[in-house]
């Protein structure tokens, strides 16, 4: 007789095997394999509330390995989170039950997961926020994050960050179980390594537990010695069996095989029917809880709605004691509800947008509580040091400040981000140099798909970083953010917001925007070098709001426009120059339009776009990247853009060579302008 652990797990095992067989893909194995320990956790340690799944104080589950979704589809069915026919339709168009799972908060899904090492990093990002989140408010807010991780995230590179970083930290609220089972897709792990991961993590300072992973006992013992834990945070090494319960159709014991990684067991070489038969089900109608599981998962969630209410309870008592700190709380976790006084920043002209925005970190710091800004290594020349001179940086038990020293780990300090945007009541920043964003673009990606709201925000943005040479000059990188920009989410929205500011005023509205953005990343790009004004300081401050509509017009000279030049950042006051000199050289009247975001910009009404970029009139731009970038506002013959690397040279010899400055740009422009007709051949 099978006691009710290995009963439930059983279950499991046979729904995932059945989901992955009737799509004909999937990956049974693993979600075999580690029923055992998602039994346990969630039967008898993972704390949440049954009718209130998006409640702040509950543990999160961050799964890394996502294509085992139908281990952890088959466990929220025990909770009837999912019915039988939606685990049926695994894999298929509509189902809620995709390959891979998708962050679904009220279905206990807390992010999005399948590029392998991303996810486990989303929880170190969570550990992070509830220690932040713990140190100002207290019990009612203090939680475990819950990791599940296999060989393939032990092996991407970002667990290196993560594992050092919590480590570093001492996250005791961070539970990590690794599914040790020896088998990758086309390999076994010892053909791929060899190394010691229990002394791997130990030297990051990590409490490690190795077990029987498909052991009930052992298992609940990791846990509950990992829970008592108060200095470290902790690895659970289980080391579980592939395709747990398969036989062949001889009866013979089918674990442990590679083929069943990937693919239903009918196609491993293992029997599907022989296989549901052994774990206590009808191959016939595999999609069914048995009465057992049933009965006692009737009973958990009792007990956790009962303990929920509880602990709600305290909270309402602790509310009713601090009724200030109960509505900071309620602030910190709805963003519509964080308020700034924007006005408050007094922003100087003619200074370079990281500098400017060193000026909105600086006030922000004093003025939204739970924002939480990272940087690589870089505060100094990213000026995130603005914002960490008004606070303290994270230490070992001391969260009292509001700043995350993440090392030289683009990558990772990414995700890190994304699990407090995950989290929720913090307003994650990670801060880098432009041309580094391409080792965040994966973690970017995801954060787009799952429209997680954090903030991407880079310095030294063009080739004029000058004399650091190519491999630190950004060339492509603003066009791979721009595509984001185009790409729509799952609910028809722009998924990336990327903003790239032409002077100070600019720069303050795109922090606004960003701010106040709950539904999607942002991306804010900044200047290393100080920017000529525009125009006069308090006519920008006045349309620099309009920054919010994406493009709007910078500068007009005269009633009835020649020509329009467009562009975002800092080419917007080189075309300013440009079009005073034309006007002043060639009587011609120019508009120049700014598009800090062509993302938002696109989303306005065709009239409003059509009155900022006139159809009809002669339309050029200008960008120091590939001119790529603006082809969907300007014809691209149009753009004056660059088409290579740059060079290691002073700013200004580059401005200079690659054709930037504004009497470069009007040699440029005078073949065109003649060809419309709006100069004289003799003039070219």
């Amino acid at each position: 007789m099978k006691d009710i652990q290995t009963l439930s797990a059983d279950n499991i095992r046979i729904l995932a095997a059945a989901m992955v067989e009737k799509a004909k893909s999937g990956h049974p194995g693993g979600a075999m394999g580690g029923a055992d320990f998602i039994q346990i956790l969630y039967s008898e340690f993972l704390k949440f509330d049954p009718k209130d799944p998006s409640w702040h104080a509950r543990d999160r589950f961050f799964l890394d390995p996502g294509h085992m979704s139908a281990m952890l589809y088959g466990q929220l069915s025990l909770l009837e989170v999912f019915s039988m026919d939606e685990l049926k339709a695994f894999r298929q168009w509509g189902s809620p039950t995709s390959g891979h799972p998708e962050v679904d908060v009220q279905r206990m899904i807390e992010n999005t997961s399948g590029p392998l090492g991303q996810g486990h990093v989303y929880a170190v990002g969570s550990a992070i926020a509830e220690r932040f989140l713990a140190e100002r408010f207290g019990k009612v807010v203090e939680h475990k994050t819950y990791a599940y991780i296999s060989d393939g995230g032990i092996q991407e590179e970002i667990s290196q960050g993560a594992g050092r970083i919590a480590g570093h930290l001492g996250l005791n609220n961070l539970i990590m179980f690794y599914d040790a089972n020896d088998i990758q897709l086309s390999t076994t792990v010892e053909e791929v390594t060899t190394e010691d991961t229990a002394k791997k993590y130990e030297a990051w300072h990590w409490n490690v537990v190795t077990i029987n992973g498909n052991d009930p006992a052992a298992i609940r013992e990791a846990l509950q010695q990992a829970n008592e834990e108060k200095e470290r945070p902790t690895l659970i090494i289980g080391k579980t069996v592939m395709g747990k319960g398969a036989i062949d159709s001889d009866g013979n014991s089918f674990e442990g095989k590679c083929s069943t990684h990937g693919q239903p067991l009918s196609n491993s070489g293992a029997s599907f029917a022989d296989t549901i038969k052994k774990l206590g089900g009808n191959p016939d109608e595999p999609f069914k809880v048995f009465d057992e599981v049933q009965k006692y998962y009737q009973e958990v969630a009792e007990k956790k709605s009962e303990a929920a209410n509880q602990y709600k309870a305290l909270e309402n008592e602790w509310a009713a004691e601090h009724p200030e700190l109960a509505s900071s709380l309620q602030s910190f976790f709805d963003r519509k509800k964080n308020k700034v006084d924007w006005e408050g920043i007094a922003q100087a002209d003619g200074v370079a947008t990281r500098a400017a925005s060193g000026k909105v970190l600086g006030y922000l710091a004093e003025n939204c509580e739970n924002m939480i800004v990272a940087s690589a290594d870089l505060a100094d020349s990213d000026k995130t040091e603005a914002f960490l001179k008004k606070t303290t940086a994270f230490k070992k038990n001391d969260f009292s400040g509001a700043f995350l020293q993440a090392g030289v780990s683009e990558l990772t300090m990414a995700a890190i981000s994304v699990g407090m945007g995950l989290h929720g009541g913090v307003i994650p920043v990670c801060a880098t140099f432009f041309v580094f964003s391409d080792y965040m673009k994966p973690v970017m990606r995801v954060a787009a798909l799952m429209q997680t709201p954090v903030i991407f925000m880079w310095t030294h943005d063009s080739f004029r970083v000058g004399e650091d040479g190519p491999t630190h000059q950004p060339i492509e990188q603003e066009a791979q953010l721009r595509l984001l920009e185009q790409l729509n989410n799952h609910h028809g929205k722009k998924s990336f917001l990327a903003l790239r500011p032409a002077d100070a005023f600019e720069v303050t509205e795109s922090w606004k925007m960003a701010v106040e953005s709950f539904d999607r990343p942002v991306g804010l790009i900044f200047s290393r070098q100080n920017i000529p004004a525009i125009t006069t300081a308090d006519v920008r401050q006045q349309d620099a709001s309009e920054t919010r509509k994406g493009g709007y017009v910078a500068l007009s000279i005269g009633t009835k426009v020649d020509l329009q030049l467009v562009a975002n950042g800092s080419e917007v006051s080189t075309l300013s120059s440009v079009a005073i000199l034309l006007n002043k050289d060639f009587g011609l009247n120019v508009k120049v339009v700014s598009v800090p975001s062509e993302g938002l910009f696109r989303d306005q009404e065709v009239s409003y776009q059509e009155k900022v970029i006139d159809p009809t009139l002669p339309t050029f731009g200008l960008t120091a990247g590939l001119p790529v970038t603006l082809a969907g506002l300007v014809n691209i013959n149009n753009v004056h853009g660059l088409d290579h690397f740059g060079y290691s040279a002073p700013a200004s010899a580059l401005d200079h060579e690659f054709g930037f400055t504004p009497e470069t740009v009007i040699e440029w422009l005078k073949p065109k302008l003649a060809a419309e007709g709006l100069l004289e051949t003799t003039t070219v």
